[in-house]
């Protein structure tokens, strides 16, 4: 029998080429937030995938920032760097028939000491698979890759081959968790999560790059979770926008919000959710390390 493998799996690549996605279909649960919208991700998420033979530690982790910089970018631009340096393999994920200067931008800041595995998404958007061989080819050129698999998260295609060539790369070692641990994140962490995701998709394109979720307060009464939590933006019409006229708008995510928690929690879900203005918040360090930015 092959020694058992453990090790620590960085996920990289510009925003909205499906990290996340990838993630939650490899692990089986959604830990990850999802949006149509880039740049959705903010922390680092750890989802554990373990098997008989090897125990992946994957790292979710932020898309290199382009949109928005100030200090709170720069701050997620290094988090996503320490992901990809800390790991013992990285999966550069990029969109079939998509290498462009930001991939390129994202590939350069993955250290050259790096395994890197080339993990070419989306691969189930091409007609036929003889048409995606000439980006391969050129993909090949750009990185010593230890690897290049076409795969989908949408479909699950190809993944079982992307974890067969990700635990080649992995080192031989005990596992760091239990077999049933599916993430080292807490159900308080995941509230505001799938709060802030709730925002993305309700929001117009560039509100939610201003909002913020903090949890107030997180109570176990019996089968109830009692979970109270503030959504910070920057300016009062940024505000309005949120609550919605009646508040409809802020009722609306918010209930949105509770049916994904109970799922997720397996129990029901109070959830209270107001909007405060804090201005400049993208731009404070004290706020951004009170968010778990810092």
């Amino acid at each position: 029998m092959s020694e058992f493998r453990c090790g620590v799996v960085g996920i990289a690549g510009r925003p909205n080429t499906g990290k996340s996605s990838l993630l939650n279909r490899m692990v089986g649960q959604k830990l990850s937030i999802v949006s149509p919208k880039a740049q959705t991700t903010r922390h680092l998420v750890t989802g554990i995938l373990t098997s008989a033979q090897c125990q992946y530690v994957f790292i979710d982790s932020p898309g290199f920032q382009t949109r928005h910089r100030n200090v709170f970018n720069r701050a997620l631009n290094r988090r996503a760097a320490e992901a990809a340096r800390d790991a013992d393999v990285v999966m550069f994920v990029l969109e079939a028939g998509r290498f462009g200067p930001e991939d390129r931008d994202v590939l350069e800041r993955i250290p050259a000491a790096s395994k890197v595995v080339a993990v070419v998404n989306k691969a189930d958007l091409v007609k036929r698979a003889a048409d995606l061989l000439p980006f391969l080819a050129r993909l090949a050129k750009q990185r010593e890759f230890a690897a290049i698999v076409p795969v989908s998260a949408r479909t699950g295609k190809n993944l079982a081959e992307l974890l067969r060539v990700l635990r080649e790369q992995l080192p031989q070692a005990p596992a760091l968790y239990p077999a049933e641990q599916l993430t080292d994140r807490d159900e308080r962490f995941f509230a505001a999560e799938i709060l802030r995701e709730k925002l993305f998709r309700a929001l117009g394109d560039e509100l939610p790059y201003h909002c913020e979720v903090a949890i107030e307060s997180f109570k176990e009464e019996g089968r109830l979770r009692r979970i109270e939590a503030t959504i910070f933006v920057e300016r009062e019409s940024q505000k309005a926008i949120v609550v919605g006229a009646r508040g409809e708008t802020l009722k609306r995510i918010a209930s949105a919000a509770r049916k994904d928690m109970e799922a997720l929690f397996g129990g029901k879900v109070y959830l209270g959710a107001w909007v405060k203005v804090k201005r400049g918040w993208t731009e404070d360090e004290r706020m951004l390390r009170q968010f778990g930015y810092g």
